[in-house]
């Protein structure tokens, strides 16, 4: 048996309201969807803060594979790299992509990765690991030329 909100409220003895609709389901206001869309772009900043964290260093590579190097041979480096996460723990973010340059000022350099550590002390313990020199070991026959990078990001 269904009650409405009035009957539970004279039930216990709470006061009942004049108005009608009162008593109706609650209807969503008009401005939910403005609601939502304010969330959604507090919750993105909030995120996107809290991804730059503050003194997190990032070690950007680049690479210009040597002109006889193969499609596969890459593929199988961008492979190969992209597994270092799940093998160094001191690794907290990690992305790659190959150049799209509009400009044509990548100097033949065709790949960029970027990986970020808790603090620098997170890179001196990936640059001795088993797993990252294994793949430097894989990288070196086919690499011409490597750039790297690397910083304590900044919030401002």
């Amino acid at each position: 048996m269904e009650r409405t909100l009035a009957q539970l409220r004279r039930r216990f003895k709470l006061p009942v309201p004049t108005d009608p609709e009162f008593d109706s389901p609650p209807r969503a206001p008009e401005h939910t969807p403005m609601l939502k869309s304010i969330l959604i772009t507090v919750m993105s900043a909030v995120l996107a803060t809290a991804a730059v964290a503050e003194s997190e260093f990032r070690h950007v590579v680049l690479f210009k594979f040597k002109p006889g190097a193969t499609a596969e041979q890459v593929k199988e480096i961008e492979k190969a790299f992209a597994e270092l996460p799940s093998k160094i723990d001191s690794i907290k973010g990690y992305e790659w992509g190959p150049s799209e340059s509009v400009e044509g000022l990548n100097d033949g350099f065709t790949h960029c990765f970027l990986v970020t550590f808790k603090d620098k002390a997170g890179l001196e313990a990936y640059l001795p690991h088993e797993a990252h020199k294994a793949f430097v070991g894989k990288l070196k026959p086919i690499l011409e030329k490597a750039l790297v990078f690397d910083y304590t990001a900044k919030k401002d």
